[in-house]
């Protein structure tokens, strides 16, 4: 019990805004809480990604280099504690499922879990030669994580229900045009700046160029 009460007496304060939603959606996607505790780690190829995490939180964290990509590494007690209250848990790859995320705030999570493990791509049709088709996905090794977004994406944002695909002990939850014009107009609305620019540029390339195609087959973003 003092030790419970000594972690919540000088710890920081976080409590939910767009900004904080959008850090979790990160965390649920590329973060990691250790087995300490208190320190957490977040790791991406986009430094961009990582600077737009630390706005999130509102703290000039370090970036480091890991071997490809770039690594935040720090100890925060009140965050990993507040990680902790909304579902997610150390390990959580295969672990982690529904998380107590606001609906109001909702679409600024699913901004933030996009720019971890979302994709997009595009290409053209072969059936039609004019036709030309887009899509938004989601990734996690966990069935259960996926089911729950998109319950809360057809819940919230209106999207279809969708169907689970499965490759190489990965699920995948993917969605067509219609529903991904849906997902796009909800996690950019009132973004405030925080989102990966390479993935919204691309997905806003498809909705631009979508009836008057000019950009390569296959063109993919994860």
């Amino acid at each position: 019990m003092r030790l419970v009460q000594k972690r919540r007496k000088f710890r920081r304060q976080y409590v939910w805004s767009p900004k904080i939603a959008y850090g979790v959606g990160l965390m649920a996607s590329d973060g990691c809480l250790q087995s300490d505790g208190r320190h957490l780690d977040l790791t991406s190829k986009d430094i961009e990604q990582l600077e737009n995490f630390s706005r999130s939180i509102g703290r000039l964290l370090p970036i480091s280099n890991k071997q490809d990509a770039f690594r935040l590494q720090f100890s925060d007690v009140a965050y990993y504690d507040f990680l902790l209250e909304i579902g997610l848990t150390p390990r959580k790859s295969h672990t982690i499922g529904i998380l107590k995320i606001p609906n109001k705030l909702y679409s600024h999570f699913l901004r933030g879990l996009f720019d971890g493990d979302g994709t997009t791509y595009g290409y053209y049709d072969k059936r039609w030669r004019s036709s030309f088709m887009y899509y938004i996905g989601f990734a996690s090794a966990s069935k259960e994580f996926l089911e729950f977004i998109s319950e809360r994406n057809s819940s919230i944002i209106k999207t279809t229900k969708k169907k689970l695909s499965n490759s190489k002990n990965t699920f995948l939850l993917m969605y067509g045009k219609k529903d991904s014009n849906k997902i796009y107009k909800s996690i950019y609305k009132n973004a405030n700046g925080l989102y990966l620019s390479r993935k919204r540029d691309k997905i806003e390339d498809f909705i631009k160029e979508d009836g008057n195609v000019t950009i390569k087959r296959n063109a993919r973003v994860s």
